[in-house]
């Protein structure tokens, strides 16, 4: 599908698919699109599944590219890995790169600092995944996690289908198995936003709202301490909307440990699985709204804190710079570090088990 089909403004960078046409691993790379008949686009590449590009308009129907991303393949290996992937087999991080399972002791890759984190060395964010069209808005990733990869046991088919819609929401439902073994999983999808459409522009005016009541501390190693804490009288009480920036710089200890944002909220949900809201943002200038809605039971809340303008790793689409905070994410998942934490929702999978989860972005304007 052409890659370089849609309605051109003033900041909107077009996508050549032959930039990202290649090869890794024995396995070809390429670049997807799906849409929907009211201009929305998303484009994806099947290297590390990660989302590209997401093409929304705003107040005055102008389009706009509202995800972080670069226009090439080579671009995407320079860059930041997490950006736009899906993640597994584990998102998040495990204290320590370690944990006991079932009698026996796994020792992971210490890939962030002395801890393992979204997959490891060569997590998705990493893989080729198969791709195929399921229609012209549809689109399907798969890829078999084997058994000792990264250090987990089990082998785990994912398959993972990203969805448009007319109401000018993607979707993103994955379906995972125990293949052989018992093991542990955790998904979630890395995308960085900007609302404004205007990449390497301050996320600090966009206001946030998260539907949780408790967040999860973390130590000096920015893993979860084990406390589910109120966010009532802390800098992470989003229960109504609340300007990034508004307590960014707060003297909070927390605020300290994360460098701002980059904590795990426990979603308030009615029974296990529900598919409810998670979150919402808006950018009061273009007028743009991100709604989350998710079946998992916990949000990642990051605020871009390491984005730091540097090249080749910060350079992205159209050659925008994506300074400090110039992006978020919203994380919908199970906890970081649930091996070590048995009062977290547990991360197990039995062998022959089935998990099923979706997250959906939903985007919209201002009345």
């Amino acid at each position: 599908m052409a890659a370089h089909d849609t309605p051109a403004s003033a900041s909107l960078v077009g996508l050549h698919r032959e930039n990202f046409q290649g090869e890794i691993d024995g396995r070809a790379v390429d670049l997807f699109t799906i849409k929907n008949s009211r201009g929305m686009v998303v484009r994806l590449t099947n290297y590390g599944a990660k989302i590209v590009q997401i093409i929304v308009p705003d107040r005055n129907g102008v389009p706009g590219d509202v995800a972080l991303g670069y226009d090439s393949l080579e671009a995407i290996r320079h860059g930041q890995a997490s950006m736009g992937s899906f993640i597994g087999r584990y998102a998040g991080r495990i204290a320590g790169g370690r944990f006991a399972f079932e009698g026996r002791d796994y020792v992971l890759a210490r890939n962030a600092g002395e801890n393992f984190l979204h997959g490891g060395l060569k997590g998705s964010r990493f893989v080729v995944f198969s791709a195929r069209h399921l229609d012209r808005s549809r689109l399907e990733m798969s890829y078999v996690f084997k058994d000792g990869e990264e250090g987990f046991p089990g082998t785990v088919p994912l398959r993972v289908v990203y969805s448009v819609s007319e109401e000018n929401a993607l979707a993103i439902d994955y379906t995972a198995v125990a293949a052989d073994k018992d093991t542990l999983v955790n998904f979630t999808d890395h995308t960085f936003f900007n609302l404004s459409g205007q990449g390497g522009t301050s996320i600090l005016d966009h206001t946030v709202l998260v539907n949780a009541d408790r967040f999860l501390p973390i130590s000096q190693m920015s893993v979860p301490t084990g406390e589910l804490r109120d966010v009532a009288g802390t800098p992470l009480d989003f229960r109504t909307p609340s300007a990034f920036g508004a307590r960014i710089y707060a003297n909070d200890e927390q605020i300290s440990l994360g460098n701002g944002y980059d904590h795990h909220f426990v979603l308030n949900k009615k029974h296990e699985g529900e598919f409810s809201l998670a979150a919402r943002a808006a950018d009061p200038k273009s007028g743009r709204v991100l709604e989350v809605c998710s079946t998992e039971p916990g949000m990642q809340l990051y605020s871009g804190n390491f984005l730091e303008g540097q090249a080749p790793r910060d350079v992205g689409k159209g050659g925008a710079v994506y300074k400090f905070r110039s992006g978020f994410c919203m994380e919908p998942s199970h906890f970081p570090d649930s091996p070590n934490h048995p009062n977290f929702p547990s991360t197990v999978l039995r062998a022959g088990q089935w998990y099923a989860g979706r997250i959906a972005y939903r985007f919209y304007v201002m009345e």
